[in-house]
Formats: structure tokens, C-alpha cells, sequence
């Protein structure tokens, strides 16, 4: 089994659901901090910065 170096969201309050991303050369993991070893979306790194960019676009514009 692949071990991920997760890093937690620097938007997460003071609750129990935190966004946590760990990246590799290929791939981008995302999991939920209540349950961190349940579900885990993985994609590209290129997928993952195209979101990125339109959530920011989107915010700043929206």
C-alpha cells in the first residue's frame, strides 16, 4: 500500500472535517479528516491544478 504525506487544508477551522492532500510526481490524493483511511479521490496532478485555478478564478470573479 502506497503511505501518503498528508497535508492539511490551510482553510480548516476548528472542526472535525479538514481536507488533507497528498502529492506525488503523478498522482494528487485527497482525503477527509474524520476518516482519513476511507474514501481517497485520487487524480493527476494536472487535473488538480486545473481545478484549483477555476475555484480561484471563480472566487475572485464570482
Amino acid at each position: 500500500m502506497h503511505q501518503h504525506s498528508w497535508q492539511r487544508s490551510s482553510y480548516c477551522g476548528q472542526g472535525e472535517s479538514c481536507l488533507h492532500v497528498a502529492a506525488s510526481i503523478s498522482t494528487v490524493s485527497l482525503t477527509e479528516s474524520s476518516d482519513p483511511t476511507g474514501a481517497i479521490l485520487r487524480t493527476t496532478p494536472g487535473v488538480w491544478a486545473a481545478l484549483v485555478r477555476t475555484l480561484k478564478e471563480t472566487r475572485v470573479h464570482g
